[in-house]
């Protein structure tokens, strides 16, 4: 059986170490995981409000209440797989190129032992290396990107590796599956029309906050099945998809986003997709107030590793299209 989280029936939920869930570190799992959840304390490729780097323990702190069994997915996630804290990768926070070689190295370390990634940033920039080294292990894969923003600009000051630059370097470099990329949550002001064009011919689609208000989450989500298919599907979700309301920790924030309740169906309605891996990024805790980011953050985390943690448990069972 898989080591689960401490008894909060039994064990405070405010005492002990933060790890996420409350889950037992990699080490105490004998350095095995199923699903790793891992923190990147990077920020220095932001365009504005630092801070990131303090997210993925803000969200450790704010998943204590998390509880080990989700009704909304009817499983228990931490018993269908082992589910184990691997703590952070230590990236050098002055030079932007030699973190992301860090942040590769290590992320292709943890895949290689059999683990999916569930991955707490730190900033957009770290989607890069991550995106690497999982498709080292699967091929190119399926992009689903939740976010404000689009993140395929090309460069910021003349820089080519920001927050906003990653998934511009990811089809350059071959990483992404063009046939089956999405954005979810697009809105704001842009530089330009030309912004929109060459997102398009990058092979994304775009499903703006306002389809996702006007056509219902159902209808969204069965709409990412459909140009998902069975594909190696790769989560990428910056929290500043979510409107300020329910995300004001974080660097760039827009008015008119997704409510973090859409933003959990939509999740939830990926169940038969192939999710091998995701990250979670842009917290802030600096400009949060009683935790509302990190706990929306949170239970973000929670549903894909429910996700990917059903899915490894029916892989087991010789369930059909998971792998």
């Amino acid at each position: 059986m898989p080591r689960g989280p401490v008894d909060s029936s039994r064990v405070p939920r405010y005492a002990g170490p933060a790890t996420f869930a409350r889950l037992p570190r990699l080490d105490e799992t004998q350095g095995h995981a199923d699903v790793a959840v891992v923190g990147v304390p990077f920020d220095t490729g932001v365009s504005y409000r630092p801070g990131a780097r303090f997210g993925g323990n803000a969200i450790r702190e704010a998943s204590r209440l998390l509880r080990p069994y989700n009704p909304a997915q009817d499983a228990a996630p931490f018993a269908l797989a082992q589910v184990a804290d691997a703590g952070d990768i230590a990236v050098n926070p002055f030079d932007i190129g030699e973190a992301v070689e860090t942040v590769e190295e290590a992320a292709g370390s943890l895949l290689a032992s059999g683990a999916r990634l569930m991955t707490l940033g730190g900033d957009h920039t770290i989607a890069l290396p991550l995106l690497r080294a999982v498709v080292r292990e699967h091929g190119p894969v399926a992009l689903l990107h939740f976010d404000a923003h689009l993140d395929t600009w090309d460069t910021y000051f003349g820089a080519a590796y920001t927050h906003g630059t990653p998934f511009r370097r990811a089809f350059e470099e071959g990483l992404l599956d063009t046939s089956a990329l999405s954005h979810v949550g697009i809105r704001g002001p842009l530089y330009g029309k030309r912004d929109l064009d060459e997102d398009a011919r990058m092979g994304f689609g775009i499903v703006t906050s306002a389809d996702v208000m006007r056509r219902g989450v159902d209808e969204v989500a069965d709409q990412l099945r459909q140009r998902i298919g069975s594909r190696p599907l790769y989560v990428s979700v910056d929290i500043d998809v979510l409107d300020p309301a329910h995300a004001p920790g974080t660097g760039t924030p827009e008015a008119g986003g997704l409510t973090s309740r859409e933003l959990l169906e939509i999740l939830r309605g990926l169940s038969d997709c192939h999710l091998v891996s995701a990250d979670l990024v842009e917290v802030a805790p600096a400009y949060d107030h009683a935790e509302i980011t990190s706990v929306a953050a949170s239970h973000t985390a929670y549903e894909l590793t429910t996700l990917m943690a059903r899915q490894i448990a029916a892989s087991r069972e010789g369930g059909a299209g998971t792998a």
